[in-house]
Order: structure tokens, then C-alpha cells, then sequence
């Protein structure tokens, strides 16, 4: 998968198995592969496309996916199965009942000579959901251990039971915004929140923040790059403070708006995963805002918990089992999500 922090293409091949208890896995090789200047150019510029644009490198970004993945494969002589992929999120208007991930699994597909499950959020959209967060339903059948399964992503997102069902919801920007404001001093990312931590906050930023309609609204609820370039990035460029001050207050916002969530409950654990968990300071903030306990796994599954989980929706919709909860995304019906595509015999 590929998300809206633009890190990279993740990668993993894991094995999945169904025991009379609940489903095993093992994530068994992962690696991320960079973005050249150009392919992260043309992702993060892809909501500017034309029609005949967007088609033409929904395409070309399908075969670069497959072409990709054969590649991982022969590095470390492994045999697939079955292709799932998220591919990358360009437009999101669950209100008006879409989404769109370029990367066309039909050319996935084709390039590998392997089935392959893609599009997984447009089918919850169309039942009047917000077609995310998918990653939930791993998170009930995989790490139901846990009381929050929490991730910093391009943006943060949380799953949690109450009242007896799963719930979920986009909380706030995170590796979205702290990567593309570091990409002002020409760094790719703020290495363990170091150069945030030497900010001072803004009260007046911070307060505007905070005060973004988005976050007094009920789940389901989630964002997209649209939201963040025109709500919240804004109301950043509103203010005229140093580099190091936005970012701090930016830092601070995060950390208010998780704990918020987190201080749903008064004790309990939360599984942290995703790239802004290694950022130590972020983790400081919001250690210090709750009285749940931060649990991060091991640095594999930190990084590709959502490719594994994504792994494990494309082989729940080629079962034809339920891989979307309505309660989380506020669809009318739990469904089987994701548009199958099967390679042709012989290759």
C-alpha cells in the first residue's frame, strides 16, 4: 500500500490461517521501496490530473506496483498467492458517496500473473459509508488483545469496542503534515520529533486548531487530502510564526486531539503502529496527556501493520467474508469489499 505520508510503496508478504480459536498470521517479509522525485511528484500532484491524465497513470502506477512486487518476490525467492492492494488514495468525497486509489489492480494483475483484490473502499461508499478506516476489521480479528489499536499514519486513526461493537474513526493529521513541512528545510521527515521539540507553542494557532469543526463531529467520520490542504493546512498558513513554532504547535494539537480520544477510557493499553510511532517526542506528548499504557510492537510490524491487515482484507473478500464493519464506517450493511481481478491461466 502506499499512503498519504508518501514514504513509499509498502510491501509485505505475510500467511494467513484460520484455526477453530480465530485467524493466525505471520508477517514474513517487508520493505518499503522510496519514491523517486518524480513518482512522489506525480502522487502528490494527482488530484490536479485531467481525466485522460488520471486514467492514463492509474495505469502506469497499477504496472509500477507489479512490477515492483515481482521484483520483491525474486529478492527473497518467495511464491504468492494472492496480490492485495490498497493502492494510493487521490480523492476521498465519502459524502458524495466516492473514493478513488490510483493503481489500477486490473494492471496489478496482469503484470504479475496473480489474482488480485484492489479498490476496497469504494463498494462501503456506495452503501453510504465513509469507506474508511478498513484497517478495524484486522484489528478485531487479529489484535482484539488490545483496547485501542492506534495508528500514525499520514493521519491518525484509532478502532476501539464500544458497547460490544467495533468502532473507528480518523482523529487528525500527523506524518501528512510533519512530512511536507520538513520538506521546507529539505529533511523527508522530523527524525524522533527533534526538530519540533525545540519549538515553542503558539496559543493562537493552537486554539484555531483545536476549534476545526471536524473534531466536535461523531464518528463515522474520516479525512482526506482534500480536508487537509484546504481546512487545516489554511489555517496553518494563516499564521506568521518560525518554522520550529508551527511545527511545535502542530505537535501539540496531535497530542491533544489523541489523548482526547484516548481518555475515553480511564486505564487499559493501546497498540501503536505506524511511522509516527517512532517519533519519540510525539510519543512523549501524548504519554503525558493519558493514563493508558503505549504499547509498540516490534519496528516490522510498526511499519507494515497496514499493508499485513490489507493482506488480510484481500483474503477475507476472496473468501467472500465480511471486511468492512458498518459500524465503523456508518455504512447501511457490512460487505465484502474490493473489485477481484483474475490473472489470466498460464501466466
Amino acid at each position: 500500500m502506499s499512503g498519504t505520508s508518501l514514504d513509499g510503496l509498502d510491501l509485505a508478504f505475510c500467511m494467513f490461517k484460520k484455526k477453530p480459536e480465530g485467524w493466525v498470521f505471520e508477517l514474513k517479509e517487508a520493505e518499503t521501496i522510496e519514491y523517486d522525485k518524480e513518482m512522489s511528484g506525480y502522487l502528490s500532484e494527482a488530484f490536479n490530473f485531467n481525466g485522460p491524465e488520471l486514467i492514463d497513470k492509474h495505469a502506469v502506477y497499477g504496472r509500477y506496483i507489479g512490477f515492483e512486487i515481482n521484483k520483491f518476490l525474486k529478492r527473497h525467492n518467495l511464491k504468492a498467492g494472492l496480490v492485495a492492494s490498497h493502492g494510493h488514495t487521490v480523492f476521498h468525497q465519502p459524502g458524495r458517496g466516492w473514493t478513488f486509489q490510483l493503481g489500477s489492480g486490473a494492471h496489478i494483475a496482469a503484470a504479475t500473473g496473480l489474482d488480485t483484490v484492489s479498490d476496497f473502499r469504494l463498494l462501503d461508499t456506495a452503501y453510504g459509508g465513509q469507506g474508511a478506516p478498513l484497517v478495524p476489521v484486522g484489528d478485531e480479528l487479529l489484535f482484539n488483545q488490545y483496547d485501542f489499536c492506534l495508528n500514525f499514519g499520514g493521519f491518525s486513526n484509532i478502532s476501539f469496542k464500544d458497547k460490544g461493537q467495533r468502532i473507528a474513526f480518523d482523529i487528525c493529521p500527523v506524518n501528512i503534515f510533519i512530512n511536507q513541512w520538513m520538506n521546507k528545510a529539505g529533511k523527508p521527515f522530523d527524525d524522533k520529533g527533534q526538530t519540533g521539540a525545540t519549538g515553542l507553542i503558539n496559543a493562537q494557532l493552537l486554539n484555531k486548531l483545536n476549534g476545526i469543526v471536524y473534531y466536535k463531529e461523531q464518528h463515522p467520520k474520516s479525512l482526506g487530502r482534500e480536508w487537509f490542504e484546504d481546512v487545516f493546512m489554511k489555517v496553518v498558513l494563516s499564521f506568521d510564526d518560525s518554522f520550529e513554532n508551527i511545527l511545535r504547535t502542530v505537535y501539540e494539537h496531535i497530542a491533544i486531539q489523541v489523548a482526547n480520544t484516548l481518555n475515553r477510557k480511564k486505564e487499559g493499553n493501546v497498540f501503536l503502529t505506524g511511522g509516527g510511532a517512532f517519533n519519540d517526542f510525539l510519543v512523549s506528548l501524548i504519554t503525558a496527556k493519558t493514563a493508558v499504557r503505549i504499547v509498540i510492537p516490534d519496528a516490522m510490524l510498526v511499519k507494515y501493520k497496514e499493508a499485513l491487515i490489507f493482506g488480510f482484507l484481500g483474503v477475507l473478500r476472496y473468501r467472500n467474508e465480511i471486511n468492512c464493519f458498518a459500524s465503523v464506517t456508518g455504512a447501511l450493511s457490512d460487505t465484502s469489499s474490493g473489485t477481484i481481478h483474475i490473472a489470466a491461466p498460464g501466466r
